[in-house]
Parts: structure tokens; sequence; C-alpha cells
């Protein structure tokens, strides 16, 4: 593994020019409050994670009481903790974190067989594809490539996606995808560049072209989920879980859309991976209240007074930043520097001396009564990577990779 000098230049002059233009309409010294307050959120975020860590007994799926719950296998959010910590580590350089990464990524060891979830891209890319990149062991990326068979697994020839949820041998849900998978299509293109089989990318590109056609509506709002007919393949419809309804535009799987677009359209040069991204960004910016943090569905009948979920913006920030690189267009870095403020200001933990997550205000599954405005670990993960997007590029750069392939 190794970035060019090249790739690091570029990278490192993008955000000077993500620096430059923090508040785009203000003068510099609005510019430098807005850095000041990006550096001073992910120093609290890297001195909460230090406070907490010591406890932490598995992997934390959401609080209760402001205290983290947990997973012992990781459910689908078990890479963000060991993510959390290498993000903390690059900010940071303190080897504490370093060595926690290591030992919770180790945990996540078994989940390189488990060919029951779509999620695996979550799981193992800021985990174990993380761990390889910075610290060369070959043990992470081997891990990293058996999860990624076990992901190809799931893919449904006939429809050309990848099935959602459920083991293999159950026909329920068969035939359902969400937008949040093409979050994990990257463990699949990591696969194929570091063994050289086509296989892998093949398959995360049939699976982005399906969701390219049938996500996206005339206005570039997303429903959460598509179901297919398993055996034929056939379309059936718009649906949702975690949304509103199959009319409505759940903000984090909008937000999961922009970023998984844009990484596909990074990893293949395919233009219209990136014009989808461009759509669904579009969307979501038109939907941001004046507050900048998203509501947990643009279209639920309260909004834009409805709760927040902060999860929503820390994810779509990221993404922004990653299209403000694809496209050159500075609404996206803009609009996304201006989310990462607010969410600095607005919803972090500060005010309580009992919580133990970095971001609050975050949202689960309204539907299901689930999680209301709690803290959620990717929340705390995308804030950071975004925030070091702007801070420390070719650090998130040596972690994540943010170069194109295609």
């Amino acid at each position: 593994m190794s970035v060019s000098r090249r790739t690091l230049l570029a990278t490192a002059a993008g955000a000077a020019a993500v620096g430059a233009s923090a508040v785009p309409a203000a003068g510099v010294t609005d510019r430098q409050k807005a850095l000041r307050t990006l550096r001073a959120a992910a120093d609290y975020a890297v001195e909460k994670v230090r406070d907490t860590a010591p406890g932490v007994t598995g992997f934390p799926v959401g609080t209760r009481f402001e205290k983290w719950t947990y997973s012992r296998t990781g459910d689908w959010v078990g890479g963000f903790w060991p993510g959390t910590l290498w993000m903390a580590w690059l900010h940071s350089g303190d080897d504490t974190f370093r060595d926690r990464a290591v030992e919770s990524a180790r945990n996540l060891a078994p989940r390189q067989y488990d060919t029951s979830t779509h999620d695996l891209g979550f799981l193992f890319y800021p985990s174990w594809v993380t761990a390889w990149r910075l610290t060369g062991d070959d043990v992470w990326r081997a891990g990293a490539i058996r999860a990624a068979d076990s992901l190809i697994q799931r893919y449904n020839p006939r429809g050309r996606f990848i099935r959602a949820w459920g083991a293999l041998s159950d026909p329920a849900n068969a035939g359902r995808v969400i937008i949040d998978t093409m979050m994990n299509l990257d463990l699949l293109a990591f696969a194929s560049r570091q063994t050289g089989d086509d296989r892998y990318l093949d398959i995360a590109v049939e699976h982005a072209k399906t969701a390219q056609r049938v996500f996206p509506r005339p206005d570039g709002s997303t429903p959460h989920v598509y179901d297919f007919d398993p055996e034929t393949g056939a379309p059936v419809g718009p649906a949702t879980v975690q949304g509103y309804s199959a009319a409505s535009c759940w903000s984090r799987g909008q937000a999961w859309g922009i970023y998984g677009f844009t990484t596909m359209y990074r990893r293949t040069g395919d233009e219209r991976f990136r014009d989808t991204a461009r759509k669904l960004a579009d969307y979501a910016i038109g939907a941001l209240g004046p507050d900048h943090v998203p509501v947990w569905d643009y279209r639920a009948p309260q909004q834009p007074y409805d709760i927040k979920d902060a999860s929503a913006g820390a994810v779509m920030a990221c993404g922004l930043l990653d299209l403000h690189a694809a496209t050159g267009r500075s609404t996206y870095r803009d609009t996304a520097l201006r989310v990462l403020t607010a969410l600095a200001e607005t919803c972090l933990t500060r005010n309580s001396a009992r919580a133990e997550a970095v971001v609050a205000r975050c949202t689960r599954n309204r539907p299901a009564e689930d999680g209301i405005e709690i803290s959620l670990p990717y929340a705390d993960y995308y804030l950071l990577e975004g925030i070091l997007r702007v801070l420390r590029p070719a650090d998130v750069d040596r972690a994540i990779d943010l170069s194109q392939h295609g």
C-alpha cells in the first residue's frame, strides 16, 4: 500500500481550497472562526473517546440514557468504533488509540464469513481496510477480502442486485434492496484492486446501476427500500422501513446514496454515478433547513420542525466533500462546511457530563420508535471523518483512500 506524492499533494491542495472557503460569503475572520470551530470539535471528540474507551466492553450500537449499549458481535455497526479510534489516532498521534483500534477490530474476525448481511462494507472498511492501510499488516487485507467473498454471495444475477437482509436460505426479504448498500460496495472495489479479480467490482457496478435505475425520483429524492421479485428479478416497487413512507425521503438514506454513488464514481470513473450523486445531493441541499441539521425524513409531515438526525448530516457532509473533489463545484464544499459547523455548534454532547458519545441528536428508526434523538456510533465516526477531510486530508486519504481508480 502506498499513496503517490502527486495524490497527496492534490488532496492537500483540495483541502486547502476547502479551508480557504469554509464560509464562502464571509471574510477572513469568519473563515478562520469556522476552521477553529471544526478543530475544537475534533479535539473534543478525541478527548471524549479517550475518556470513554477504557470502559467500552463491546461494539457501541447506540446510547440509552446517554451511555453506550453494546453488541458483542458488532451487529451492522461494528466497524465504526475501531474506525473512530483510527480517526482519533490520526488527529492526535496518540498510539493508545491505535492499539485500541487494533484490539477492537480483531473482535470482528468471525464476521469475515458472515453471509447473512450486506453490511460487510460497514463492518470491515473503516476497521480492517483502514487497519491494513495504516499498518501494512497483511492479516487485515486478507480478512477484508474474505469479507468481500462473503458479500458477493448475496448477489442476485437475475435482478442484478445485492440482497440487503436475511440469511441466504431465508425466502423472506430475498428481493429487498436498500439505498444503504451503496456504502458497502467499496469493499468490493477494494477486493478487486487487491486481487486483480474483476468479479468483485463487476458485482458492485451492476448493483450500483440497478440502484441508479430504481432509487432516484425525478426530483432527486429516494425511497429507503426497493423490492424485486427474487425469482425473476422483475421490479416490484419502492417501500420503506426507516423512512416515513415509500414516497418520503429518509435523510440518512439520502446521505448514504450521495456518498455511495460518489465513491463508485471514484472507483470506476463512470460519470453516470457522479451525476446520480449530484442529483441526490442537490435534492438534499434544497431540503436542508436554515440550521443545516437534517430532519430524520425530508418529507415527513412535521418537517422542517420534526426531530433531527445528526448522523445524516455527518454522512452527508463527507459525501458532499467527496463530491466537491469529483466535480469542483463549490456548492458541495460550502454546504458540507456549513453542515459540519452546525453539527459542531449544536449537536455535540458538551453540555452533559455523563454522555459517552460525541454527537447527540441522532435518530435511528423513527417509525419503530427506536432510538429517537440518541447518539449513534456512525455519527461519531463520520463527524470525525468529515472534519479530518477538511483539516487533515492526506491523513484521511492514507486511512480510507480518497483517490480515483477508474
